[in-house]
């Protein structure tokens, strides 16, 4: 597992980019399972639902307190103005999910000092995590 990787599962803020209450979509399995290994998940959607118990923004700007990752569950075609809120939010990190790759953004993203996390799923890579694994 990458030192990134590891980085990231260790951060406890994670708004979720993406997230409803749709359980047929996969941010809404994700979220519950990051939420079952002690993590804050923040749903962001633009009808700003409250899942898991968590209340929702309908924007990354519009949350008002710190997150450490942005985990975007958005098509690759629209994760680049997402990582560019990320950076603007002073997140720490932004992981996007299996398939979500815009390679022009990330280095955005990682110039500004983030971490970036790409094309990889958090409940998968959670396997090979130590210490809540």
């Amino acid at each position: 597992m990458s030192e990134a990787v590891q980085k990231l599962l260790a951060m406890d803020t994670w708004a979720v980019v993406g997230l409803s209450n749709d359980q047929s979509r996969a941010a809404y399995d994700v979220a519950r399972f990051l939420q079952d290994k002690g993590k804050r998940i923040v749903p962001v959607h633009p009808s700003a639902p409250v899942v898991h118990g968590e209340q929702g923004y309908p924007t990354l700007a519009e949350i008002p307190f710190d997150v450490d990752v942005v985990d975007c569950f958005v098509r690759s075609e629209l994760v680049g103005p997402v990582m560019d809120q990320a950076i603007e939010k002073n997140a720490q990190g932004i992981w996007t999910q299996l398939g979500v790759i815009d390679r022009a953004a990330g280095r955005r993203a990682e110039d500004a000092g983030l971490i970036v996390v790409m094309d990889r799923c958090p409940k998968i890579d959670w396997q090979g995590y130590g210490p809540r694994s």
